[in-house]
């Protein structure tokens, strides 16, 4: 009877210890798997070098964590960066990762600088936004033709865009500031991917897209027409992003210029300088 027990014991112990190292190496794995995912993605999206410092998945939590985002410059550009960010949480279904389609929860992404750099007409952020991916007309199929795999589709409930600082860096022009500083508003956008195909790289695109409409919504009778008029002639062609229409862009092209004057009432403090100097 002592022998049995022990066995069982045995036993035991041994599959808590297969357990604990399947979960390990799935932690790891899973790790890895997720950090290349998001760098090729977004790298894809926005045409240039994404990289990320580090990522935690959390099984048990339902959590995954992004520190140390970095968006690199097109060509040309003084500053190596775009964009910066400091951390990201992400709550996800765990069993939905063995499906075809990832349920998010929330995304938050908290602790974002944004250079903006002028460069003769353009700026390094209306360059990427030219070069997101446009929306594809759909496909007529050939007869017989097998349709290729398609990869995970994400839907996330929300998300959420916290604590931007950006900073716009004009021309050296002489008796002219040239370096201007703002704070966004926080974006949230909800019910993402539940009506068309959602992917890292779609997701990308869509996160830069708010990012350049608050700046111009806010920058609108601040930052100089040059910088705010370039980036909403990006936003302009890209209106649709996988095949949906952001509400943000669509809205920014529709406003009136009653929002440049209250944006630029509220924001004039910050910068420090009059709207008759531009």
């Amino acid at each position: 009877m002592a022998k049995k027990k022990h066995l069982v014991r045995t036993i035991i112990g041994i599959i808590l210890v297969l357990i604990a190292v399947i979960l390990i190496t799935i932690q790891l794995f899973a790790d890895s798997a997720l950090k290349a995912g998001i760098e090729v993605g977004a790298s894809k999206a926005l045409k240039v070098q994404v990289k990320v410092g580090d990522v935690d998945l959390s099984i048990l939590a339902g959590s995954l964590e992004i520190e140390g985002l970095e968006v690199d410059n097109p060509p040309g550009y003084e500053y190596k960066k775009l964009l910066e960010l400091n951390k990201a949480k992400v709550d996800v279904s765990m069993r939905s990762l063995l499906s075809d389609e990832i349920h998010i929860e929330q995304i938050m992404l908290d602790g974002m600088t944004l250079v903006i750099e002028q460069k003769g007409l353009t700026n390094n952020l209306s360059e990427i936004i030219k070069n997101l991916p446009k929306a594809e007309k759909p496909k007529v199929e050939k007869p017989k033709e097998e349709k290729p795999k398609e990869g995970k589709k994400l839907v996330i409930d929300n998300l959420k865009i916290t604590n931007v600082s950006v900073k716009v860096k004009m021309l050296p022009i002489p008796g002219k500031k040239d370096t201007f500083e703002m704070k966004l508003d926080p974006i949230e956008m909800t019910d993402l991917g539940s009506d068309s195909k959602l992917d890292v790289a779609t997701l990308s695109s869509k996160i830069l897209v708010a990012i350049a409409s608050g700046v111009a919504k806010q920058g609108a009778g601040i930052l100089p027409g040059e910088i705010t008029g370039s980036i909403k002639g990006g936003l302009k062609k890209v209106t649709e992003i996988g095949g949906t229409m952001l509400e943000e862009s669509k809205g920014l092209l529709e406003e009136t210029k009653n929002i440049g004057e209250k944006a630029a009432e509220r924001l004039k403090g910050i910068f420090d300088f009059k709207k008759d100097d531009k």
